[in-house]
């Protein structure tokens, strides 16, 4: 699974980098760091909604499972800050982690 943090201009305003800080302390504590790609990626189209991220690379049946269309292919969070992270991160993106 790939994880994406979006460092585009208003991203990168509203604190994109400690939220990638956080989520690699985050992957780390939940030891799943060899199955999850932290990535920053240009602007994902959604600058008035925070810092976004968007995780692909998810398997269909585990979407399915969580309620995600399989046609979209991905996950995308929005107004991610550091506070927030990990709470996003147990309730939204750990669950589509392939154990």
């Amino acid at each position: 699974m790939n994880i994406k943090v979006c460092v585009g201009s208003s991203c990168h305003l509203k604190g994109s980098y400690d939220v990638i800080q956080t989520l690699k302390d985050i992957l780390k504590k939940y030891d799943v760091e060899d199955l999850v790609e932290l990535q920053a990626s240009f602007c994902l189209g959604h600058c008035a909604k925070g810092v976004n991220v968007k995780t692909d690379g998810i398997a269909a049946p585990k979407m399915e499972k969580v309620g995600i269309d399989p046609k979209e292919g991905y996950l995308l969070l929005h107004n991610v800050t550091k506070e927030n992270a990990e709470e996003l991160f147990v309730k939204e993106i750990y669950p589509l982690i392939e154990l």
